[in-house]
């Protein structure tokens, strides 16, 4: 059985190019050179237009080349009437698929995959949606859309004909709150060890972990832990 580790930078756009950068650094460095995957944002909350920044376009176009798999992630990241407890209390309102019928998330999965293909000159690898959080219509719209993979919290899966890829939640650290910090590095203190019988595990970072040392650190001890006997693979390769 080949044992993988899956990384992923969410968040990725202009308006956080100094973070992903040190993020991609730090990923390049303890697990090979583009190992790991992107997750794009046309328009982080409208204010950070990927389709305007022809510079960061071409740094995106530079990873994808090197091998980072390119992936959309949303088209705003921001849900506008957040619905429901985990949209509107645990992903600070940043649900944006967890609520839009077909209609909608059909248009901004065709916008944004057009900008980011635009951009990288090839096609993404597939969809995730911010926050992991994907409503039934918008589910329905990444399968006809021919999305390759789309990812939740807890599997990776091909729209296609819904085959799970791999399966056990994400290992991810969150920035916005004392008490979340807390919490998410007790998790992933838990996590290192508990999902090592995971055939994959993954691994996901957000920009503003690199404003907090002790996460960044736990960043690495979680790799310290788990790269041992995996390989760190791409979400490619799970095939299926």
């Amino acid at each position: 059985m080949t044992r993988r580790l899956l990384a992923s930078i969410h968040d990725v756009s202009p308006r956080f190019e100094r973070e992903v950068d040190v993020l991609a650094e730090r990923l390049d460095r303890r697990l090979g050179a583009a190992r790991f995957a992107m997750l794009v944002v046309p328009d982080h909350w409208d204010q950070a237009s990927l389709a305007a920044d022809k510079a960061f376009q071409a740094r995106l176009r530079g990873w994808a080349d090197a091998g980072v798999e390119m992936f959309l992630h949303g088209w705003r990241h921001l849900d506008s009437a957040p619905q429901g407890f985990r949209a509107q209390h645990m992903t600070a309102g940043e649900g944006e698929f967890s609520a839009l019928d077909m209609a909608e998330a059909t248009a901004r999965l065709r916008r944004g995959r057009a900008v980011v293909e635009d951009a990288i000159g090839r096609p993404v690898a597939g969809f995730i949606a911010p926050a992991w959080l994907y409503s039934a219509d918008a589910l329905a719209a990444v399968r006809a859309e021919g999305f390759a993979l789309a990812e939740d919290h807890m599997k990776v899966w091909r729209p296609a004909d819904g085959k799970v890829l791999a399966r056990g939640p994400v290992i991810t650290w969150a920035s916005r709150s004392p008490a979340r910090i807390a919490s998410s590095l007790f998790f992933a203190g838990l996590a290192r060890w508990g999902l090592q019988p995971l055939a994959t595990v993954r691994v996901a970072v957000h920009p503003g972990d690199t404003g907090v040392p002790a996460l960044l650190d736990s960043l690495d001890a979680t790799l310290a832990r788990l790269l041992p006997g995996r390989m760190a693979a791409r979400y490619g390769d799970l095939g299926g």
